[in-house]
């Protein structure tokens, strides 16, 4: 008798060791960082929370909490108060090389990169009477907040056309303050960084006539030579009333990203449900919710999650 209990324990014990990870420890519980509640980040991130905690109940559970966005996103992978999180790529660059955003703070390498969601467009919006990014030269141009990236986005594709601050008058403000002042003609132009439609041009074109400057293909070459993360591609003609064509444009693009503190196996799951998913995800018809796996890997400048990885390389993707 006693040897049978001790060889049923031993079989107990086996079996216990050899059962999934998960059943034993539950579904990996992940913090995710998204951006203010009002935002497309906000919303974007709470419907892949709220598909993926159904379709991956075994495996992940996804909290969505509002944030100041990509650059305390960004620090809050750093100090461990976020598992996974959605920035602007251009943000994540400054973090991993210490430049710009974050000039004179040692680089954040303690995460990587997961898959690029969508382009937010950096939407050049002028005075009908100037027509292109040269013209600017001598105008008081809102440029963002001061300090954020919407600011260094001003100050890369200006140079592009050399140009710099010195060449312009620079205004600091909000995108819904600077459509504002456009309207109210106390500035010429305005740089918005945000997927399109965006809501504070879509207000202004209703009762203002502006211009979209385009960014020609050879100057976004060099935006993306200089830079590893700009993407080039096409804000539609009639996205905004009074712009009749399609007008060419850079974007960075909002990006997912995780701590290397969480495994490979859950943000393999988690990639592979976003894709699995992605029906379901665009059903919301949130901004955003166009996922696609061509450019999932678009803009990357940094390394690459070990478990993104492994889903892009299964799926014959060139991930470098």
């Amino acid at each position: 008798m006693k040897k049978l209990i001790v060889m049923l324990l031993t079989l107990t014990m086996v079996f216990a060791l050899c059962a999934p990870a998960v059943s034993a420890a539950g579904p990996a519980k992940l913090n995710y960082a998204t951006g203010g509640t009002s935002g497309t980040y906000y919303g974007f991130s709470g419907v892949i929370a709220n598909v993926l905690n159904e379709k991956l109940s075994d495996t992940l559970k996804l909290k969505v909490e509002s944030t100041g966005a990509s650059k305390a996103n960004i620090q809050m992978l750093a100090s461990g108060d976020a598992d996974i999180a959605i920035v602007q790529n251009d943000v994540m660059s400054y973090a991993y090389t210490g430049t710009d955003l974050f000039e004179g703070t040692d680089p954040i390498t303690s995460f990587s990169a997961v898959a690029s969601c969508y382009p937010e467009y950096v939407q050049i919006l002028a005075k009908k009477d100037i027509t292109s990014i040269e013209q600017l030269a001598g105008k008081k141009v809102s440029v963002g907040d001061a300090g954020s990236g919407t600011e260094f986005n001003a100050r890369q594709i200006l140079a592009a056309y050399n140009l710099s601050f010195d060449d312009i008058k620079v205004s600091n403000q909000s995108f819904a303050d600077s459509a504002d002042s456009l309207k109210n003609g106390t500035i010429d132009a305005a740089f918005v960084v945000a997927g399109y439609p965006t809501t504070a041009v879509t207000e202004l074109a209703t009762n203002f006539d502006f211009n979209l400057l385009a960014i020609d293909a050879d100057h976004a070459a060099k935006l993306q030579s200089d830079y590893g993360f700009y993407y080039y591609g096409v804000i539609p003609a009639d996205t905004y009333t009074p712009v009749k064509e399609d007008i060419p444009a850079v974007a960075v693009m909002a990006t997912i990203v995780a701590s290397n503190n969480v495994s490979a196996d859950v943000i393999y799951a988690f990639v592979k449900g976003l894709f699995d998913y992605k029906d379901d995800i665009t059903a919301s018809h949130v901004k955003g919710s166009e996922l696609d796996l061509n450019t999932a890997i678009s803009g990357v400048s940094i390394p690459w999650h070990e478990g993104a990885a492994k889903y892009y390389t299964e799926m014959g993707l060139d991930i470098g």
